[in-house]
């Protein structure tokens, strides 16, 4: 069975530093330190009820400034096209991102979060808490990113993937 149509609704929306996608940090880990909120609609307050006892969390959002899909793409950290599912690229089928954020605090349906790397105004499909015991995976490789992957803290974005 094949489903081809599937609607997912903003539970709300990030407020970040990052108004233009130049020089924004790609990935999380180049955004250390900075701080962003994450206002929450009110509808799905109830939700975060326990989320204050997790240090990190993965937020997965809505690339809303994305116009179309490649499915080959040059990444930010490397010169030579790759596949889209190889890379962490916003241009995608289905253009959804994940970060991995530090939760500093919860005040009703604001969360205070650090080291976010995602444009003001993104609408937010979800939040789940990080678990290290069921998220680190042994025996990690990382493919082309190996030789690369060092640089990514001093990488910024351009206009590449509008």
């Amino acid at each position: 069975m094949q489903i081809n149509n599937i609607q997912f609704h903003s539970i709300g929306m990030v407020h970040s530093p990052f108004t233009e996608l130049k020089d924004m940090p790609i990935q999380p880990s180049g955004a250390s330190g900075v701080e962003g909120t994450l206002i929450i609609h009110p509808e799905y307050t109830k939700g975060l009820c326990d989320l204050a006892g997790f240090s990190h969390i993965y937020l997965l959002y809505f690339f809303h400034r994305v116009k179309e899909f490649q499915l080959k793409v040059t990444p930010f950290l490397d010169n030579q096209p790759r596949g889209i599912f190889a890379t962490r690229a916003p241009r995608r089928p289905n253009p959804i991102g994940l970060s991995i954020l530090l939760l500093v605090e919860i005040n009703n349906e604001v969360l205070r979060v650090r080291n976010i790397d995602i444009l003001d105004g993104t609408p937010i499909l979800d939040i789940k808490p990080y678990v290290p015991a069921f998220d680190q995976p042994k025996n990690v490789k990382i493919g082309w990113l190996t030789n690369v992957g060092k640089g990514v803290k001093s990488k910024r974005s351009d206009e590449r993937f509008k």
